[in-house]
């Protein structure tokens, strides 16, 4: 336990740098229950509805086995892992382990030790009777990206109903009654479409849709609804509302390439919560279209997209910093601000609270990078890890939960 009564210590961790290194941290939120997973392969149940946050159980992990995805599953809780492994596992509610998977034995092992060639579940979700995950690896071969990914279908006993291979990366996961939609962020092989939707009973595919753009960058998130999608486009910086066909029924600019200061840049839509009301789109990082550095900032990069259900933008807010993924609860979305790793504004450091209609709701400022975040009606839990900027040398924040009210 921390010196502050809303937060518990996570124990010790290496800060962050000027660069985002990818998700290493994760944090799921249920009847009143903060489950978080570490960079060292811990996981820790936080009670985070009395007036101090307690915990619960703790799991050891093992070291260099980061906890990158938790999700409520059965009754427990669902976890994948970036790791040599790429492990799958399923806890109980006193934290035991029910049964465990290793998606290593379907994408590969890692051509060596570098974080970002470690199997990787990239997303976990549950429609309630099974926990779908999708699971990737990439290497280089001659210099070319490549990836072998994996969607599972997990039945409650650990038992795998189906599997849906391909050789892109998938980055995110929606289910919705039968369906279960796939999102590619990269397609650099034979698999060229950047949504799939499957029948989420056996895994065969129902309809897939692409912005058409050329390479390798397609759909950075989705979120099925009964009338269809809504996406967050890579390849075009737009977001979409497709039908229960896949057919287009409007799409909006959301930071599109445009000029400035001489310079065409631009920043990838990573994220969207939909509802029937509305959707929010959140931003990444300013690019140039040629190369990689540059000193101009696109004025929607790190930025919230309010957009109601015709298509029409309704609200904007800034989000601070890189947000590595939401957190959401019906018509409230939790941004988790990370590193600028261009201006590496520390003032910036926060979790900000949105609502589909009205925009923002709350900001909970935090010393250091906060990293994931979860939702649970008026109760915000985020994680915030500790950062030391290149350039200032100077170590902000810890590793530790917070609770933050979600007004």
């Amino acid at each position: 336990m921390s010196e502050h009564a809303s937060t518990v210590t996570l124990g010790d961790v290496a800060p962050a740098r000027s660069r985002q290194q990818g998700r290493r941290s994760a944090v799921a939120l249920t009847d009143g229950v903060a489950v978080v997973g570490t960079a060292d392969g811990d996981l820790r149940a936080v009670d985070v509805s009395g007036p101090r946050p307690t915990v619960r159980w703790h799991h050891e992990g093992d070291d260099g086995q980061s906890v990158v995805a938790v999700e409520p599953f059965g009754g427990g809780s669902a976890v994948g892992e970036r790791s040599a492994r790429g492990e799958i596992r399923c806890h109980d509610v006193d934290g035991s382990v029910r049964w465990r998977y290793e998606t290593r034995e379907d994408v590969g092992t890692p051509q060596d030790d570098t974080r970002f060639l470690l199997p990787f579940v990239a997303s976990l979700t549950t429609d309630g009777d099974r926990l779908y995950a999708a699971a990737r690896r990439y290497e280089r071969v001659d210099g070319d990206r490549t990836f072998q990914s994996v969607v599972y279908a997990f039945a409650p006993d650990g038992s795998v109903d189906w599997t849906y291979r391909t050789d892109a990366s998938p980055i995110a996961l929606s289910v919705r009654d039968d369906r279960l939609a796939v999102a590619y962020n990269r397609c650099p092989g034979d698999h060229q479409h950047g949504l799939v939707v499957l029948d989420a009973g056996d895994g065969s595919p129902r309809w897939m849709w692409d912005p058409g753009t050329e390479g390798q960058r397609r759909v950075g998130d989705v979120t099925l609804l009964d009338s269809g999608a809504v996406v967050a486009s890579h390849g075009d910086y737009c977001g979409y509302h497709l039908d229960a066909d896949g057919a287009e029924r409007w799409h909006i600019p959301l930071a599109p390439s445009r000029d400035v200061d001489g310079e065409a840049v631009y920043a990838y839509p990573n994220h969207v919560h939909a509802t029937d009301d509305g959707a929010v789109f959140v931003t990444g990082n300013t690019y140039p279209e040629d190369g990689r550095q540059t000193d101009a900032r696109h004025p929607r990069e790190h930025t919230a997209v309010g957009v109601s259900f015709d298509g029409t933008e309704r609200w904007t807010g800034p989000v601070g910093g890189f947000a590595s993924g939401l957190g959401t609860d019906d018509s409230l979305v939790a941004v988790p601000g990370a590193q600028h790793f261009r201006d590496r504004d520390a003032d910036a450091h926060a979790v900000r609270v949105y609502d589909t209609l009205g925009g923002r709701v709350a900001t909970h400022d935090t010393a250091g990078v906060v990293t994931a975040a979860a939702v649970e009606g008026d109760t915000v839990a985020a994680v915030e890890e500790p950062v030391v900027y290149h350039d200032e040398g100077r170590e902000r924040g810890a590793y530790r939960l917070h609770r933050f009210s979600a007004e």
